[in-house]
């Protein structure tokens, strides 16, 4: 096992999925385990080359955790995430806490300040919407299902005041 294996699967991987500096190290350190578990050898000998290899991309711009959190949130608000939704999946992809919050704050300011909605909203009307939820049901189970949309909604992440007022918001026409 080499630095320019490493370099190699870095790049490959890379080359089809953007990525946190703590994604690509998970990625090389299970490489380097695999390789290790064939080899009888002990992964930790590889440590400082996985760190290496990390640094030259990080150094080279082919990582940028600022630019991929900005990315992440504007496709996860797309979709319907909430804030907190959010958070929690960049922190399972290791971004940095403060990295994630700059986002949002960054996400929120590009909107246009005279709309009546803010990210929070268009998010939970796009969650209700994919989901089918409150003025996105049939109108005839809607009511039957207030609860349960709502309860959908928080788990989701959002505000209990939020949930209620998008659920029991009149269908679009």
């Amino acid at each position: 096992m080499t630095a320019a294996y490493l370099e190699r699967a870095a790049l490959h991987y890379l080359e089809r999925y953007g990525a946190s500096t703590e994604m690509l190290r998970q990625v090389l350190q299970r490489r380097v385990a695999a390789r290790c578990r064939l080899r009888e050898e002990d992964p930790a000998d590889y440590a400082e080359m996985i760190e290496a290899v990390v640094a030259k991309a990080v150094g080279a711009g082919l990582i940028d955790d600022t630019v991929f959190a900005t990315a992440k949130v504007r496709s996860l608000r797309r979709r319907g995430g909430s804030a907190r939704a959010i958070q929690a999946k960049l922190a399972a992809k290791g971004v940095e806490r403060g990295v994630v919050e700059a986002a949002l704050a960054a996400e929120e300011a590009e909107r246009d300040p005279d709309a009546e909605e803010n990210g929070e909203e268009d998010a939970a009307r796009a969650y209700a919407r994919r989901r089918r939820l409150g003025p996105f049901r049939r109108p005839d189970a809607r009511a039957a299902a207030r609860e349960r949309d709502i309860g959908a909604m928080a788990r989701a992440g959002f505000a209990l005041a939020l949930a209620r007022r998008v659920i029991d918001a009149e269908p679009d026409g």
